[in-house]
């Protein structure tokens, strides 16, 4: 049990750290600190489908303190659901209401297509490693 929350801990702090970094970035470079956040929740929504679709095939079982570190600690970090909705509805507030309705819309269809192609992509994977 220790390992596991060790990993969780350690997983989390990276990922968080990544993603703060990231909307910094996101911001010098788009003038835009949400760009950060939709990065960071679409790319976890891919990682997220690949570490599923990896674990699905029993032949392909990542350690549960690595998995725990990867799912729960560093993308648990990285990616931010209420960062996300704290954004929506700062659009929303501002009368932004297209950018606001776009961008969840945006986000949650990318998600969902990402997640579906991080476990594709690992089955596929799998599929040209057995």
């Amino acid at each position: 049990m220790l390992y596991e929350l060790i990993a969780v801990f350690a997983g989390g702090g990276i990922g968080a750290v990544l993603r703060y970094l990231m909307t910094l970035c996101a911001g010098k470079c788009f003038g835009m600190p949400y760009v950060g956040t939709f990065v960071v929740n679409i790319a976890g929504c891919f990682a997220i489908g690949y570490i599923f679709g990896l674990t699905l095939n029993k032949t392909a079982l990542l350690p549960q303190h690595l998995k725990l570190f990867i799912t729960v600690g560093f993308l648990g970090g990285l990616t931010t659901f209420s960062t996300f909705n704290y954004e929506v509805f700062s659009f929303f507030k501002d009368g932004k209401i297209i950018h606001g309705a776009g961008y969840m819309l945006l986000s949650c269809l990318l998600g969902l297509l990402f997640t579906l192609a991080g476990f594709l992509a690992a089955n596929y994977r799998l599929s040209i490693t057995s």
